[in-house]
């Protein structure tokens, strides 16, 4: 059952955005894996899902769930522009034996509710028993998943699992916790709340540089913590945050280059030189890392909500030889 701190992890890149870095992938679940976090949700905003061909998406989703072989939960994000698309990587998915597939709304054109239930009814077919998620994200899809849609997919998919929201402020997430599906906060301001009326626990852009406070929010969402990820968060996100996450990698030991898929844009030395700032304050404050989960059970659908399971013993943290990175790489805001 997926449930706690998952990391919305960068996609590795290399040749100047151009191709993906399939050497990265392994070492860089390893760090998360070691850092606290029960899963890593692959390929969304954080990781330039959309931005990828589905042949590069279908290889690094194989990528993600052979390296993170079952200590940690994989969600492979697999919303596209099309039906088809969106359906061809669903499936390519579950083949792979990912934990759990979502799906964002798709942006750009007026959809009604009969055509987003069609698109998610596919996609959640096509996975099927897999778990399904919703991705909610009305800043990038240009709308909100209209709880009619909710419903009507819970009735006609038994596989949907819950949703990513990452609506802000809390009154655009609050509606979607009633529905009694796993609700996974996608604004790290919003984790403490969410969990206090009952979400299944976070997905966070925050926590693919950053695992062990976003891990420890989750597992005790106190002021002191949510000020942490704050303040983490709004530091990263004084530049482009996924080039950022990546140089923060890149400075953590982690062989992540600064590579991101254009029309994203790289880091100014000024930024880059902020990014280290912040990581080697970090690196001198920081605390271990905090327990993680036992690896997360298989599911295969339903709708319950996944009581919130008690942490187990931690482990240690890795660490990887640094690897010089190429220039970095841009991105927009995201959760």
């Amino acid at each position: 059952m997926i449930g706690g701190a998952l990391a919305a992890a960068v996609t590795p890149l290399r040749d100047d955005g151009q191709a993906l870095d399939e050497e990265a992938i392994q070492p860089y679940v390893d760090f998360l894996a070691g850092s606290g976090v029960d899963g890593v949700f692959a390929l969304g905003t954080t990781g330039e899902g959309l931005l990828l061909s589905n042949s590069e998406r279908r290889e690094a989703a194989r990528l993600f769930v052979g390296s993170a072989a079952h200590r940690l939960a994989t969600v492979i994000h697999c919303g596209a522009q099309t039906t088809r698309e969106t359906v061809e990587l669903a499936a390519n998915a579950a083949e792979l034996g990912a934990d759990g597939v979502a799906v964002v709304a798709p942006p750009y054109y007026a959809f009604d509710d009969t055509s987003l239930v069609a698109h998610f009814v596919n996609a959640a077919d096509a996975c099927a028993p897999t778990p399904f998620y919703l991705y909610e994200f009305a800043a990038r899809s240009g709308y909100a998943i209209p709880l009619p849609v909710v419903q009507r997919v819970r009735e006609l998919s038994p596989n949907l699992a819950g949703m990513k929201v990452s609506d802000s402020p809390f009154d655009r997430v609050e509606p979607y916790l009633g529905e009694g599906l796993d609700i996974f906060i996608g604004a790290e301001a919003l984790v403490a709340e969410g969990l206090a009326r009952g979400a299944a626990g976070a997905v966070s852009g925050l926590a693919a540089a950053f695992p062990e406070p976003v891990a420890a929010l989750v597992r005790e969402p106190t002021l002191e913590a949510t000020a942490e990820v704050g303040r983490l968060r709004s530091a990263l996100e004084a530049a482009p945050l996924i080039p950022s996450a990546k140089r923060a990698l890149g400075q953590r030991g982690v062989p992540v280059r600064e590579d991101v898929r254009a029309p994203l844009r790289l880091l100014t030395d000024e930024e880059r030189d902020e990014v280290d700032r912040v990581v080697a304050e970090w690196l001198e404050s920081s605390s271990p890392a905090p327990a993680r989960r036992s690896p997360p059970a298989r599911s295969r659908g339903g709708n319950q909500v996944s009581p919130t399971d008690p942490l187990l013993a931690p482990e240690g943290t890795s660490r990887f030889p640094q690897t010089p990175s190429t220039a970095p790489s841009p991105e927009q805001r995201t959760s």
